[in-house]
């Protein structure tokens, strides 16, 4: 398999996901005996990801955030009144519906 041209145009198209994704699948053994479309599908997807995985790391920064918070890092046991059902039915999403 001619992998160095292949990343090479990978890179150049600005798939630099799939890039990855295809270097390290030549790599593993264990992926040589997936079938084409298989090894397209994992290929896209890895590619999908990297580019929402950029995305979002972008917005992080545009937003310029002081604090990374997370639902997990609540202590409910200040005094603020807070109400721990009522959190954890937000945080479900339930009332989108």
């Amino acid at each position: 398999m001619l992998t160095h041209p292949t990343l090479h145009l990978l890179t150049q198209l600005g798939l630099t996901g799939m890039a990855e994704a295809f270097k390290s699948l030549a790599d593993n053994e264990e992926v040589h005996g997936l079938a084409h479309a298989e090894w397209l599908a994992l290929l896209l997807d890895h590619e999908a990801t990297w580019r929402n995985n950029r995305r979002l790391a972008l917005r992080l920064r545009k937003a310029k955030l002081r604090h990374h918070a997370v639902p997990e890092d609540i202590d409910y046991r200040a005094p603020r009144g807070l109400d721990r059902r009522l959190f954890d039915m937000l945080l479900k999403g339930d009332w989108i519906k």
